[in-house]
């Protein structure tokens, strides 16, 4: 009889403990997502309502989810730029953050191991703050030559393993080299170009929501 009581209690605490998680991302907790990046983040060139943030939100609570995208992004910005202004572009109440930066280095030619650093650092600095993280992966162009884009585009994969992060290869993927997608300077995506690169990272940014709902399903287990 004994063991009965304590097995329905394992089996009620795990109850409410995944009901907690849930409640985090669709009750009325809201998720702040922190998406921390560069121009391809900020909305170079696009309307306000077709930056990728706002559309990243706006998809997310589609489909049910009580999450804020805030918009970290700066134009221009290199690895070193988002390292400069980690303390207060990610604030304290932030529970994840999507990591875009590395596109302005690899236009500038900056060293990949220089480049590589930084990133290590910022992903750093946002493991202290137990933050889970969804690394956005770049690609060097190809001016530069097969040894420095080899060097550059292993930089996201091998960061995101050694701080188990979660990873979405290229962050432009479906976009870059279409003209339909991109601005006049071939560089920037329009907001049909934007619309394109939140509905393929989405799978990648629900389960990012769902380490912080795990997360928070693993406290209230505790208390």
């Amino acid at each position: 009889m004994l063991r009965s009581f304590v097995q329905m209690g394992v089996i009620v605490a795990a109850i409410n403990a995944g009901q907690a998680g849930a409640a985090m991302a669709t009750g009325s907790n809201t998720i702040k997502l922190v998406a921390f990046g560069d121009s391809l983040t900020a909305g170079y060139g696009v309307r306000p309502g077709e930056a990728f943030p706002v559309q990243l939100e706006a998809a997310l609570r589609a489909k049910g989810l009580n999450v804020e995208v805030v918009n970290s992004g700066v134009s221009g910005d290199t690895a070193s730029g988002g390292l400069d202004r980690f303390d207060w572009a990610v604030p304290e109440d932030a529970d994840a953050v999507i990591l875009e930066l590395g596109a302005n280095d690899a236009l500038r030619g900056v060293p990949p191991e220089q480049t590589s650093a930084t990133l290590d650092k910022l992903m750093s600095k946002l493991a202290e703050r137990k933050l889970p993280v969804l690394l956005a992966g770049m690609r060097a162009p190809k001016n530069w030559g097969d040894d420095y884009a080899g060097k550059f585009d292993a930089i996201f994969p091998i960061l995101a393993a050694k701080h188990t992060a979660l990873l979405y290869p290229f962050f432009l993927d479906g976009v870059v080299m279409d003209r339909t997608m991109n601005q006049g300077d071939g560089i920037h995506p329009t907001g049909k170009g934007v619309a394109m690169i939140v509905s393929r990272i989405l799978p990648k940014v629900e389960e990012l929501i769902a380490k912080v709902s795990n997360a928070g399903s693993a406290t209230a287990a505790k208390k």
